[in-house]
């Protein structure tokens, strides 16, 4: 039994008693054929009268009565400890939080808590009972065989270990085909929620067909295994049938010819072939049940090992201050126009936005401010192409937007939002999400200037560390950073969204981000979503937004371009440059 199982199994009182009862009445019910079989043997010999029937009829109906007993608490049992251990996960998991946990997935850990250890059913509802009756029946049918006959008893004494040997040999096999198949199965699960999650992301930076076809692959990959892991069972029915078929074989034949030659009677004859069945179907039950509960021991060697993490201790939240970096400036920054557009989302009565004219001159970098929800997030999505207007045009150039391709518009696009979905993959990958083709250097010119590159040079692997899901093992300001470095690492493109990219920072970090996005927005046409002042002062119009509708449009004071705004530990200068 596994191990960690039983003590579990021991820690819960009711579940225990369960188990207890489950396992007596298997036991029971197996021991119960040594007497069917010999009072059916002495009816048919005529040893016993055919009134002996009503006793094989009332040892019949006791054995059902144990078997639908050993299935009700078979089932409580099961009942019982998946949800204590789904108790004690989900207590794990909270204690762990979600830095700790930086090297699961949320859909694994989803899956782990749900189909994972739903698998546990075909272990201990048919495994373990198997497991006793394995260990009691062929014992006691070998012992009444030697009393009746010891030359049948020698030949299941010889060929009975050949069942759990060879179940040995294929179940060594079943075990890696199965963990195989459980952890492409947690894999699919992991990474279809992070691509869902993301999916704003995959869509702003053109990765999102990519992506369908990574899930195809995971998905190919996940029916492989399992097919893998049906052959296996298939092959293992076929090795236990033949193998308790040939026994059978040695042990009847012999019988036979004893029989036809006068030199055993009639009643032991019966008896023994009655009897030698019984001696190998719970061995072959046994194997074939153990198949069936694989996928169950995979998952509460997953739970446990979740159980028994201590976790590493989260990244230090270290702020890098290096030289700023300019990314190339495009070319042909595009003229933005919104004629009277009004967007309005299903379900609701109120429109997001209202009869919203603005215009966006090429190179000018735009602040939207207002309260939340007021719609300037809205106005991000229609230039992502993300949101249609319900009425009014938006216009790239003249043209209006839903008549160009919007791949090719968003090719322009350097976009990073209020809360950037990082993905569970390396730093470097991360970084280089809408330009696969960069190459490390690239990558590490655009960490330097999203003031990245020191942090991430204090990771474990550098670059090359696999981040946790949704940037778990990061800070606010480090998984900031990094999606302003994807920006950075685009420098083909005209036109850079933010929203509101100082949300939730501290005065460190805020400083950093703001000095990276004075980098980035020069020669590109910006619209940034703001609340800070150090993130408003670097535009050149604010645009008040209201219920929907554009109710200020203004030109903030000049900037002076000496003054320098004090943070802890560092000073960091308006224009992007930090200085130590």
């Amino acid at each position: 039994m596994h191990k960690d199982l039983l003590r579990l199994i021991r820690g819960e009182q009711p579940v225990l008693r369960h188990l207890t009862v489950t396992f007596a009445a298997a036991m029971l019910a197996g021991l119960l054929v040594l007497v069917q079989a010999e009072v059916l043997a002495g009816v048919l010999s005529g040893r016993f009268t055919a009134a002996a029937l009503a006793v094989v009829a009332g040892v019949v109906a006791l054995r059902a009565l144990l078997a639908w007993t050993q299935g009700v608490f078979a089932g409580r049992t099961a009942t019982g400890v998946k949800s204590a251990l789904r108790h004690r996960l989900l207590t794990r998991l909270r204690e762990l939080g979600p830095v700790r946990l930086a090297g699961h997935r949320s859909g694994e850990l989803v899956t782990l808590a749900g189909r994972g250890l739903d698998g546990l059913d075909n272990y201990l509802t048919g495994y373990l009972p198997s497991i006793a009756v394995a260990a009691v029946v062929p014992l006691a049918v070998l012992i009444r065989l030697l009393v009746a006959d010891l030359a049948s008893a020698i030949i299941v004494l010889v060929t009975l270990p050949l069942i759990p040997i060879f179940g040995a040999l294929v179940g060594m096999t079943t075990k890696a085909v199965t963990e195989r198949q459980y952890r492409a199965l947690t894999r699919l699960g992991g990474h279809f929620l992070d691509v869902v999650r993301g999916l704003p992301t995959l869509r702003a930076f053109g990765r999102a067909r990519y992506q369908a076809t990574v899930i195809r692959q995971v998905a190919d990959a996940h029916r492989s295994a399992t097919m893998r892991t049906l052959r296996v069972a298939f092959l293992s029915s076929l090795v236990l049938e033949l193998c308790a078929s040939l026994s059978l074989a040695l042990v009847a034949v012999p019988i036979g010819l004893r029989l036809l030659g006068g030199t055993l009677d009639l009643h032991t004859a019966l008896l023994v072939l009655l009897l030698a069945p019984e001696a190998y179907l719970p061995l072959r039950a046994m194997g074939t049940r153990f198949h069936a509960s694989m996928e169950g021991v995979a998952a509460a060697d997953a739970a446990f090992s979740v159980l028994d993490r201590s976790g590493d201790e989260p990244a230090p939240d270290t702020d890098g201050r290096p030289a700023a970096a300019s990314g190339a400036p495009a070319s042909g920054q595009p003229r933005i126009e919104l004629e009277n557009v009004t967007v309005r989302y299903p379900g609701r009565e109120d429109p997001a936005l209202s009869g919203v004219s603005l215009t966006i001159e090429p190179g000018e970098r735009v602040a939207l401010v207002g309260e939340s929800g007021s719609g300037k997030s809205t106005l991000l999505n229609l230039l992502l192409g993300f949101v249609p207007p319900s009425e009014g045009r938006v216009l790239v150039d003249g043209a209006d937007l839903r008549t160009l391709d919007l791949e090719a518009w968003r090719a322009r696009l350097a976009f990073v939002p209020q809360r950037a979905h990082l993905f569970t993959t390396s730093v470097a990958d991360n970084i280089r999400l809408g330009r696969p083709s960069a190459s490390m250097d690239e990558v590490r010119r655009a960490a330097r200037a999203a003031y990245a590159d020191e942090f991430v040079d204090d990771l474990p692997d550098g670059y090359g560390t696999r981040v946790g899901e949704r940037g778990a093992n990061l800070s606010a300001g480090q998984r900031q950073r990094i999606a302003l470095a994807r920006a950075f690492c685009r420098p083909a493109t005209s036109v850079l969204l933010l929203d509101e990219p100082t949300a939730r920072l501290d005065g460190r970090s805020e400083a950093a981000v703001v000095a990276a996005t004075a980098e980035l927005s020069r020669g590109r046409t910006a619209v940034v979503v703001a609340h800070r002042p150090a993130m408003i002062e670097l535009a050149d119009r604010v645009v008040r937004v209201h219920e929907g509708r554009v109710v200020a449009d203004t030109t903030p004071p000049p900037r002076d371009p000496d003054r320098r705004e004090e943070r802890t530990g560092d000073e960091i200068t308006t224009s992007g440059r930090a200085e130590r």
